[in-house]
Formats: C-alpha cells, structure tokens, sequence
C-alpha cells in the first residue's frame, strides 16, 4: 500500500485516528478473543507501525485482555479501535471497519479459523487454522 493517509474513529466520534504507512496483515480473525471484544463473527484488522498511529480526538480506553496483550477502544461507545501486542514491538493493529473509508483496505487471509464459528464461510481467502506461516527467507 503505498503512504496516503487513512483516518477513522467510533461510531460516537468521540474517538478519532489518523494511521498512515504501509499496512501488512491485512487479515480477518476469528480467534474467541477478538470476537468477544468485538461482539462480532470476526474482526479485520491492518498493522501499522505504532509511530504512525496519531490519536485525533479523546485518549483510547485500554484493557488487558489477556498477557501481553491491550486492547484500545473508545471509552464512551466502547467501538473496538487497536490491538497492540507487546511481542510486535512496534505494531499496532487497526480494526479495518473503523476507518472512515473501510473499503480502502481489503483483508488477504483469515486467522483462527479453527475458532471459526461454524455459520460463517472463508472460501474466499487463504485461510489458516492459527497464525500465518511467516514467509522463508
């Protein structure tokens, strides 16, 4: 992707982002995690380096929702904004739905889908059990 600009925000709009830089992982998962904080099947997530994550309106509540792991949200409608994972040092996950163009970025692949519910389909993406196998070098 090349370097343009992306912003998005909650469904309020008290929490507004401004994110630019390449995105890698554009991906859908389907761990009980991600659906769970998000109240959906699955979540579409984009990762960008954290430096280039520029809050624009009220701080992002955060919650620990497991080790190493904080998700950030807005505090006031609850909408699912980032994940950040502290074994990715510098990258922060944006979920794709809340940009104010969500149709910007198309996810690639699909995560955890053997935490899949069992009424959705992935036959369109690559699709992977856990996590992707990183690319030999």
């Amino acid at each position: 992707m090349d370097s343009r600009e992306l912003e998005g925000g909650c469904l309020c709009g008290a929490t507004r982002y401004r994110v630019s830089g390449p995105v890698e992982n554009l991906c859908c998962c389907h761990c009980r995690s991600c659906r769970l904080a998000a109240g959906a099947p699955f979540v579409a997530w984009g990762t960008f380096q954290t430096a280039r994550f520029q809050p624009l309106g009220a701080r992002l509540a955060e919650h620990a929702s497991s080790a190493r792991v904080r998700r950030g949200f807005c505090g006031t409608c609850g909408t699912t904004l980032t994940y950040l994972h502290e074994g990715r040092a510098g990258q922060l996950d944006v979920a794709l739905a809340t940009l104010d163009d969500p149709s910007a970025l198309r996810p690639e692949f699909h995560l955890w889908v053997s935490e899949k519910l069992p009424w959705v389909s992935v036959d369109d993406l690559p699709a992977y059990p856990e996590w992707r196998p990183r690319p030999s070098s």
